[in-house]
């Protein structure tokens, strides 16, 4: 078991007006996801209307609304594959979302790439790449160039449980620890790396607890609970912010979908899907707000009709959009040389 060396307050308030944000980013990211899920189950692979698979995170939200709704604009979010949320918080629309999974001209990567493995640099976003855990190392660079410039911006990096196993996240904090690099690891642990359980994956309970081997405060919260995120990665921030170096913040969820569109997850047993619905993140936080007079049923059903309305607007518009020209596909590639190298 994790011992917690990362020190805040568990129970620190937290605004109104923030506690409604995160609820919203929660329903907007499941409603997107819910569209998307249904979209790739019943197209046709004649004629897709989405081109890319999704890698869903039904479920498991609250990881990256939690995180995301901690930081500004100066800061980075080097995002895994179940971050959506997070690019929609950094200014990302529905519209560019579905536009990305269509692969069409007007996307974010005019149709290069087919899911969420982009990032708009002019949101500080850093793109996720597929090969697991190498997000964690890139994450680097925008942390010491923040640390070398003297700037007092914070990179957040997620990746899962399974990508921990990967060498190049031992390598990455390592290396943040020795130079003490303004940067916050989440671990989300879902209990899946694709088809293969936690527990054959690694004998200790918590990944969190490799983080004493280099030296770093760790934590573990209820990767469900979006304000014990919130909290959690915001302690992790401020102390980075601060010049105290980096943590590891280990957020237990569960995804409720496979690993992705095509995984039908016929491998997890049905008494633990029961068991996750009923701690639902969506569900926890709204039972939260009401019972806390913070918000009502007539608020949830308008702000619910709301979302619905943008993200259809946002399927509609995006059927309009046109396959890319053939002429960008090596636009972007390469470095533009008219950029001077500071």
């Amino acid at each position: 078991m994790t011992t917690h060396t990362l020190k805040y307050d568990e129970k620190a308030p937290i605004p109104e007006e923030k506690l409604h944000e995160m609820y919203h980013y929660l329903l907007l990211t499941r409603t997107i996801e819910n569209q998307i899920d249904y979209i790739c189950a019943n197209q046709t692979k004649a004629n897709p209307f989405l081109i890319g698979k999704g890698y869903l995170s039904i479920g498991q939200e609250a990881i990256s609304v939690g995180a995301a709704c901690t930081i500004g604009e100066k800061d980075w979010f080097a995002q895994s594959h179940r971050d959506l949320a997070a690019h929609l918080i950094r200014g990302v629309t529905p519209l560019e979302i579905f536009l990305q999974y269509r692969c069409t001209s007007r996307s974010p990567t005019q149709g290069k790439e087919g899911n969420v493995h982009f990032g708009p640099t002019d949101r500080h976003l850093i793109g996720f790449t597929s090969h697991m855990g190498q997000n964690l190392a890139i994450a680097l660079g925008t942390a010491w160039a923040s640390q070398y410039r003297g700037e007092d911006a914070v990179t957040l990096t997620a990746c899962g449980e399974g990508a921990s196993q990967q060498g190049v996240v031992h390598e990455s904090m390592n290396y943040a620890a020795v130079f003490k690099l303004p940067v916050v690891f989440i671990i989300n642990n879902n209990g899946w790396a694709i088809s293969v359980p936690v527990k054959e994956q690694m004998i200790i309970e918590d990944v969190a607890d490799r983080a004493a081997g280099y030296g770093m405060p760790a934590t573990v919260v209820d990767g469900n609970d979006v304000m014990a995120v919130y909290r959690a990665v915001k302690a992790g921030v401020d102390r980075a912010r601060k010049g105290e170096g980096p943590c590891v913040i280990e957020c237990k969820t569960f995804r409720m979908t496979g690993h992705g569109t095509h995984d039908p997850a016929t491998y997890v047993p049905k008494a633990d899907k029961e068991k996750w619905a009923k701690h639902d993140p969506i569900d926890f936080m709204k039972n939260y707000l009401i019972s806390n007079k913070l918000w009502d049923e007539d608020r949830d059903q308008k702000l619910r009709a709301e979302i619905k309305k943008t993200i259809d607007v946002a399927v509609n518009e995006a059927a309009t959009d046109v396959p890319p020209d053939p002429s960008v596909a090596v636009q972007g590639v390469w470095s533009d040389p008219s950029i001077p190298v500071e």
